[in-house]
């Protein structure tokens, strides 16, 4: 059964950097959409970038373009994806989730649409 693991979260202050890490181990993961949604209170789960296993393609939402990438490595049975995050602003804070999903990631795909969820890390941006 397919797992995800979060880590990297923390406190930050605007402008600064975090990289989150979502593994996945014993899955080859070879045709999925691994996409990181993030959900802040009182608000809905919104999806912030996607990427496509088999051929590496990318999806952002427009609140993050050109300040956040995401990008996978894979080690034998270990599959990870990193959302790199740049010029941090205090909207950004949120709970970041990481899921998963057969297919690819376009069209962008909705939180029902995952199969899949890590537990969540909490990423704080504030002075």
């Amino acid at each position: 059964q397919l797992q995800l693991v979060e880590s990297g979260g923390g406190l930050v202050q605007p402008g600064g950097s975090l990289r989150l890490s979502c593994t996945a181990s014993r899955f080859t993961l070879d045709y999925y959409a691994i996409g990181w949604f993030r959900q802040a209170p009182g608000k809905e789960r919104e999806g912030v970038s996607c990427i496509s296993t088999n051929d590496g393609s990318t999806y952002y939402a427009d609140s993050v373009k050109g300040r956040f990438i995401i990008s996978r490595d894979r080690v034998e049975y270990t599959y990870t994806v990193f959302l790199q995050m740049n010029n941090l602003e205090p909207e950004d804070t949120a709970i970041y989730y990481c899921a998963a999903a057969y297919g690819v990631c376009e069209p962008p795909r909705q939180a029902a649409a995952m199969e899949v969820w890590g537990q969540g890390t909490q990423v704080t941006v504030s002075s």
